[in-house]
């Protein structure tokens, strides 16, 4: 052992013998700078849980919480959706029946999901007369299993835990109340981001909470975040991005929440085929029955990524990239 080393392991002695020294007057000492101890034979309840669908978000909505989201979402928000994804907008006059300056009417935004970076998009997408009082339904097993990440959730994007694997009666109830308030809700009805580019079966939950609150469902399709930052993703890739609203889809009750959402599904495959195309193109084709399936072919993982690849140039969107090349044989 060299000196300098036998010297430095000397003071590092030194050192943890005097932290011992001068903590050993609080190692007798118990509540409150200890856990308070529990007789025997005392069983203590559970503590409830408070994380998860069971998270408070209720502080921000307050009004120093509001505050402090219009300026991340206003500052360094908006410079990052600008930069990384300069999203293209259309379709919003299909929304302008519904607009009524302060008097709104709150609605459910239902949209595809591809990235985590479509939320942001779509905050700066929607309406000021929306925006200003929307929340976002998040998932709960994800964005609400570390305090930490429920805080931040909660005060940047006022996002609101949901079951994704099923809408439960508090969330119903949650939400419900949220569009009783004014509050209009954004929602992926897919569940969770796309794997592959290509959009999951759209799930009953949004038009669930659409029928219990009585209010509008706007299908939006979102094309190019999966590009920019998808799924499994470990840096972004600056890109662009395509934004079309759709007609309002109003909910009747005599429909069962598995038509609507069935509904809001070829609305958005609409949407996607008029993105690619044009809207008269799209409206004959819709007609006809024969629009493309927002899911993608039926077929082999390189064919599927082949017709992502083309679907993208058409809408310009995504990343530069070169064109896939056929797999070879052998």
């Amino acid at each position: 052992m060299t000196p300098d080393r036998f010297q430095l392991q000397r003071v590092l002695g030194t050192t943890e013998r005097a932290v011992r020294f001068a903590m050993k007057p609080l190692a007798g000492m118990g509540f409150p700078l200890r856990a308070p101890t529990t007789p025997r034979g005392v069983i203590v309840p559970d503590q409830p849980d408070t994380l998860g669908a069971a998270y408070d978000t209720e502080w921000a909505r307050r009004p120093v919480a509001t505050i402090s989201r219009s300026l991340i979402v206003n500052g360094p928000l908006r410079l990052a959706v600008g930069v990384l994804t300069r999203p293209r907008v259309s379709g919003l006059d299909r929304l302008s029946a519904l607009e009524n300056g302060d008097d709104t009417m709150p609605v459910v935004f239902a949209a595809n999901h591809e990235s985590h970076l479509d939320t942001a998009i779509l905050i700066h997408a929607i309406p000021r007369c929306w925006r200003r009082e929307l929340v976002v339904a998040a998932a709960a097993d994800y964005f609400f299993d570390r305090r930490w990440k429920a805080a931040s959730a909660s005060l940047a994007l006022n996002a609101v835990p949901i079951d994704r694997h099923q809408t439960g009666r508090r969330s119903a109830e949650t939400f419900r109340g949220l569009l009783d308030d004014g509050y209009s809700i954004l929602i992926y009805p897919e569940g969770g981001r796309s794997p592959d580019g290509w959009a999951q079966e759209f799930r009953g939950g949004a038009a669930y909470l659409a029928q219990r609150a009585g209010a509008p469902i706007i299908p939006i399709y979102l094309e190019g975040s999966g590009a920019i930052w998808g799924k499994g993703a470990r840096r972004f890739v600056p890109g662009r991005t395509q934004v079309v609203f759709g007609e309002p889809i109003m909910p009747d009750a005599d429909m069962s929440s598995r038509k609507v959402a069935a509904r809001l599904g070829s609305d958005v495959a609409r949407l996607a085929d008029e993105a690619t195309s044009s809207w008269w193109e799209a409206t004959q084709r819709f007609a006809r029955g024969s629009t493309p399936s927002l899911s993608g072919p039926e077929t082999t993982s390189w064919r599927r990524s082949w017709a992502l690849h083309e679907r993208r140039r058409r809408t310009k969107s995504g990343r530069p990239r070169p064109r896939p090349e056929w797999p070879h044989l052998s």
